[in-house]
């Protein structure tokens, strides 16, 4: 079979950013200095309340416009739903919960599509627009840019938590407050400050995310677990066993790449697959200062974890 990155329908004049990258949404030029940006995303449950289950989904979906430097303007929703077992006011909850998030965005719900499904999922697939010469692209990364994240890590383990009834409320309201926290004013103090390269963590976790930067871009990272913010109470979770099966699945995925000099808890942290996580910048050193202090104001949660360095060979991530 041939592979999508090979097949002419995944290649055009007009398409800006495409699958070979695996950045975090499509870009197709419509106009020498506008371009569509599209992206989707949906999963099931993360946390009971079927509102908040529909913020973060909502705020999610967006991330990945933000990441690219992107406004939205459109969404579709997506939803399966056991329509024989759960009752749809349920359903309605959780519809309640996208449109308030799609309303704060200024995303116009234009559509979308449900079907009968054994097991409740709910998304969006959300198109923005971007001026191509001010998207943020993971391929833009350089030696010598400073790292920078907006939001905590812990989400995917704090979740798992949940579910084992093992977290803590306090734990639960600040992961949910962090999930539905949109990425439109980090993106815009981004964008305004002429950043070029960048990402949003989600299902691959930091280490996987910070992968596709290093190997789109062609330089290695360093990362400082020092710097790294987390949710408080996350790596007590991991030390007792509390690791989603998709972070497993990430921390597998990096360990070709990964040079590791801290503790097993930290890695797992770090591999940790989060959901509607922060945005994660490779900024020129010259503007990091300014930048991180003005990220600071809108996303509090805002760190400088380490740097991208010309490693030569194949691109690898120091973690100390």
């Amino acid at each position: 079979m041939q592979p999508l990155t090979n097949h002419t329908a995944a290649s055009h004049e007009d398409l800006v950013v495409g699958v070979s990258t695996a950045d975090d949404a499509g870009v197709y030029r419509i106009a020498p200095d506008q371009a569509l940006v599209q992206t989707v995303d949906f999963f099931t449950p993360i946390v009971d309340e079927p509102y908040d289950w529909g913020r973060i989904a909502a705020a999610n979906a967006l991330s990945d416009v933000y990441a690219m430097g992107g406004r939205p303007i459109t969404a579709l929703q997506l939803v399966g739903w056991p329509r024989d077992t759960i009752p749809f006011d349920l359903l309605g909850d959780v519809l309640a919960g996208g449109a308030d998030v799609m309303a704060e965005s200024g995303t116009t719900i234009v559509g979308g599509h449900s079907i009968d499904d054994q097991e409740p999922k709910y998304g969006f697939a959300v198109t923005g627009l971007v001026d191509p010469a001010m998207m943020t692209t993971n391929a833009a990364g350089q030696a010598g840019d400073v790292l920078i994240l907006t939001k905590p890590l812990g989400m995917g383990v704090a979740a798992t938590a949940l579910k084992r009834q093992l977290a803590s409320s306090t734990l639960r309201d600040t992961a949910v407050e962090v999930m539905v926290a949109l990425n439109r004013s980090a993106a815009e103090v981004m964008v305004a400050a002429g950043v070029r390269c960048a990402t949003d963590v989600t299902g691959y976790g930091l280490l996987g995310h910070l992968r596709e930067i290093i190997e789109a871009s062609g330089v290695s990272a360093r990362v400082e677990t020092g710097r790294v913010p987390v949710l408080d109470g996350i790596a007590d979770l991991i030390d007792q066993g509390v690791f989603p099966g998709g972070s497993v699945r990430n921390l597998e995925g990096v360990q070709d790449v990964l040079d590791a000099h801290v503790s097993d808890t930290w890695v797992k942290v770090l591999a940790d697959a989060q959901t509607s996580g922060g945005l994660l910048m490779a900024v020129p050193p010259d503007r990091a200062d300014d930048l991180e202090l003005a990220l600071a104001e809108v996303a509090p949660g805002t760190r400088r974890i380490g740097e991208l360095f010309a490693g030569g060979g194949t691109p690898r991530i120091e973690v100390s």
